[in-house]
């Protein structure tokens, strides 16, 4: 793994969580699946040097927080704006992708839900669309609603229709990967992978930090509550799923480090394991808590996202999506949205993959960072902009409680 992958790897400190390389997302390798970073990197900050580290997992452990959060301070947020500058030619994108030598690029995307959510599943494809058109490639193939039960299938039809780069969209259907990477290594396999999966030495995938993204998110939903005058909210989920509990328990988080009264009621709404579409369920729940006194809800869902939107807003409640950074543009006047945004993540991957800091066999951990993830308040009051800025400023500065707060977090929640 490289010196950067390593250090952007390093978001929580050591000594808040020791978390098994990431495995699949069903029940059997929960506990090896995480959004949490489990290794780190040592290099003295006078030194110029690119040499990576090659320490053990046990030695990472033993390095300090404070050496971490000083590399981290001075180099993620610097190569974050160098890579995201320049956007590369057509050229260099056919130069570094083409497969088969017919001068252009096919993308394929597996998608684990609806291609036409408005969400988290949507965003990738809608990606995948635009930068085909943007460079004169064909429409991409794409390959939507893939359970973990025919995902082997699913990839593999994809992978036979002459795609050059294959996007997985989620961790959840990233089972097969070890097997389909090794029998199609001219394809570019290219894996958003959320929640983390193990790292294959024919994958470059690319991670985020759940618990820091909901902190965010449960802070500008104190915010919003403070202004209510309320206490209750919702979270809407599918199924109890690893990172649904990660990122529920970071959410409460947040919300009480403004109001330690404030409560959010967790619902799942699917009727199996990964069924984040289910709107009739997700919008039968919106009810019963509206009843019961909830003011607010976070709609952690997929294809029931909108109608879930629709009808908080008609109801009067206050109501934030998951995933989209484009949901103050949207019809729907949405709270806010709990940015971590598939074809965001894709586009930046996508750069680092062509400058060469991403390759096959790493992984890419996006920090927290406003702008690119994390919450994002539409028409907020300057009060309620001003404590989510204050929720991103506390991670940047790495407070030592914070991180061994949300390290505990995404601890319990795969361990």
């Amino acid at each position: 793994m490289s010196r950067r992958t390593r250090q952007l790897s390093a978001l929580a400190i050591a000594s808040a969580l020791a978390v098994a390389a990431c495995g699949g997302d069903d029940d059997d390798s929960a506990s090896e699946s995480t959004e949490a970073p489990a290794e780190s990197s040592e290099e003295s900050s006078e030194e110029s040097s690119e040499e990576s580290s090659e320490e053990s997992s046990e030695e990472s452990s033993e390095e300090s927080s404070e050496e971490m959060t000083e590399e981290m301070t001075e180099e993620s947020s610097e190569e974050m704006t160098e890579e995201s500058v320049e956007e590369p030619e057509t050229d260099e994108i056919v130069e570094t992708f083409d497969a088969n030598g017919d001068g252009t690029v096919t993308i394929g995307v597996a998608a684990a839900g609806p291609r036409d959510d408005n969400g988290y599943y949507q965003s990738l494809v809608n990606f995948a669309e635009e930068y085909s058109a943007e460079n004169g490639f064909a429409a991409p193939i794409v390959s939507d609603n893939i359970g973990p039960a025919e995902a082997a299938q699913a990839l593999s039809d994809l992978a036979q229709q002459g795609v050059d780069i294959l996007m997985v969209g989620a961790s959840e259907i990233a089972e097969p990967l070890p097997d389909l990477t090794e029998q199609f290594p001219e394809i570019f396999w290219y894996c958003n992978c959320g929640a983390g999966f193990q790292e294959l030495p024919g994958l470059a995938q690319a991670t985020d930090w759940g618990a820091a993204i909901h902190y965010t998110a449960g802070a500008a939903m104190g915010a919003v509550m403070q202004e209510q005058g309320s206490t209750s909210a919702v979270f809407l989920g599918c199924c109890d799923i690893n990172f649904e509990v990660e990122a529920y328990d970071a959410t409460v988080y947040g919300l009480q480090s403004i109001d330690p009264s404030f409560t959010m009621e967790y619902v799942g709404t699917g009727d199996f394991e990964f069924d984040f579409d289910n709107s009739a369920n997700a919008t039968a729940a919106l009810t019963n808590a509206q009843a019961n006194g909830a003011t607010l809800a976070y709609a952690y869902l997929g294809g029931a996202l909108d109608p879930v939107g629709q009808l908080a807003t008609d109801e009067g409640m206050a109501v934030f999506a998951a995933g989209p950074a484009d949901a103050c543009e949207r019809e729907i006047p949405w709270t806010g949205s709990v940015v971590f945004d598939g074809g965001v993540y894709a586009s930046q991957a996508l750069r680092l993959i062509i400058a060469g800091e991403l390759t096959e066999g790493t992984t890419y951990q996006f920090p927290t960072e406003q702008g690119l993830n994390g919450a994002l308040l539409c028409d907020p009051s300057p009060e309620a902009q001003a404590v989510v800025d204050e929720s991103f400023a506390l991670l940047a500065s790495f407070d030592e409680t914070l991180y061994n707060d949300l390290g505990a977090i995404s601890g319990a929640a795969y361990g």
